[in-house]
């Protein structure tokens, strides 16, 4: 009687640790897509699916993901600005006006603005240098008189359609390009020390979004390479790759800045899942 006591705390241990596994599975696997977002999920640094796209079949809602294997990367899916501050802009006329003007667009191939831009903010980056240049091209067309007419609007026109094609080649569509203030410039030195730091933050932005273009890639080909040579290593040692395929799933399970620090997880010394700290293979 003893030992068919013994027997069944055993098997009621084993089921209760096989639960907690399941459940730790499943919050690991588990993710949350709410309305107003859309979400791409990553493999590998490769996008692999889309959640919850302005043209996709996908709703919002709860999904699934390969733990520890897949990533997801969330996109907004409303309306995002895009400021420009204060610009000197020539006008055909020779009238240096100070410009300050905004335009809004939204993600509409998340795809793309992850292997393009990286993130909105990329997308933002990339786009307020275009948008002052064209801003620039545009108004320097037209003289400050026409500024004031009903020619206004067609030069906003203008630059929303130009913004809009650079625009969709990270992914984004601009929906609307309006100026805010328009100002004579202060004193000439102080413009001239205003366009001058206005310059090299617009050279500092371009660089910062070149650079995180190239890291992007890096990071999307080391990531092909670590799965390539995981692979291998699975076919030359499964034991090896047993192994740290397992020290993965600890760091991910029990790191603090995975969010477990606060929270306590109970198993048993003998426990399948922790074999690898015994060293057992």
């Amino acid at each position: 009687m003893a030992f068919d006591a013994q027997r069944m705390w055993q098997d009621h241990k084993l089921s209760i640790l096989a639960v907690a596994a399941v459940i730790v599975a499943l919050m690991m696997s588990i993710y949350i897509v709410p309305e107003e977002e859309q979400a791409v999920v990553i493999r590998t640094g490769q996008p692999v699916r889309t959640v919850n796209t302005l043209e996709g079949d996908s709703r919002a809602g709860l999904y699934l993901r390969m733990p520890l294997i897949e990533r997801v990367e969330r996109v907004e899916k409303r309306l995002l600005d895009l400021e420009m501050s204060d610009e000197e802009v020539l006008s055909n006329d020779q009238q240096r006006l100070l410009v300050n003007a905004y335009a809004r667009f939204r993600i509409t191939d998340p795809v793309r603005m992850v292997e393009r831009a990286g993130s909105a903010e990329g997308v933002r980056n990339a786009l307020e240098p275009i948008l002052n240049s064209v801003l620039r091209q545009e108004l320097g067309r037209r003289t400050f008189q026409n500024m004031l007419t009903a020619e206004r609007g067609t030069a906003l026109a203008n630059v929303r359609a130009n913004l809009d094609r650079q625009a969709n080649q990270y992914g984004a569509e601009v929906v609307d390009v309006q100026i805010k203030r328009t100002d004579l410039p202060d004193a000439p030195l102080q413009s001239a020390f205003r366009r001058m730091e206005s310059d090299r933050e617009r050279e500092a932005r371009t660089i910062r979004a070149q650079g995180g273009r190239d890291a992007r890639i890096i990071r999307a080909n080391a990531d092909a390479d670590a799965a390539r040579i995981y692979a291998d290593s699975f076919g030359k040692d499964a034991e090896f790759y047993d192994f740290y395929r397992a020290m993965q799933s600890y760091d991910a399970t029990f790191a603090p800045e995975n969010g477990n620090a606060a929270s306590n997880i109970i198993l048993s010394p003998d426990n399948e899942y922790l074999r690898q700290f015994h060293g057992q293979r």
